[in-house]
């Protein structure tokens, strides 16, 4: 009797349970999760971050800003000087000029105007020809 009686509860706690897959979702954008998580994990992931890049720009310095800012307005100018001659009423005259940290040569050349820009404090070096029109 204890044989059926244990038979028929165990049948009717079979039939009442139930299971579903179990699915996998990574949280990583980058293996599949969600895209909204990237923020929060980069987010997380730079607090923690106690490493300094040694090579990265201090920001704190007023005078390195400022000579970086006036640096780069000087070769703002001299591309709208550079555009201006070549597609407009331009004043850039051929000749060497030395303005801040860069040595600048203009030539009149048969292509067009060649400008060869040299960086004294790094050594960096661009040349650019601006062709007539």
């Amino acid at each position: 009797m204890k044989t059926v009686l244990f038979l028929f509860v165990g049948m009717l706690y079979t039939t009442m349970c139930s299971a579903q897959d179990f699915v996998y979702k990574p949280v990583n954008p980058a293996f599949g999760g969600d895209s909204y998580n990237y923020s929060w994990l980069l987010s997380q992931a730079e607090s923690q971050n106690k490493f300094k890049d040694p090579d990265a720009l201090d920001n704190s310095d007023p005078l390195a800003s400022f000579q970086e800012d006036l640096n780069r307005q000087i070769l703002y100018q001299l591309s709208r000087k550079l555009v201006d001659n070549q597609f407009g009423e331009g004043d850039l005259q051929p000749g060497v000029y030395d303005v801040g940290d860069y040595h600048i040569q203009v030539n009149e050349g048969a292509d067009g105007v060649n400008v060869s820009i040299l960086d004294i404090v790094n050594g960096g070096q661009t040349s650019v020809t601006v062709p007539n029109q």
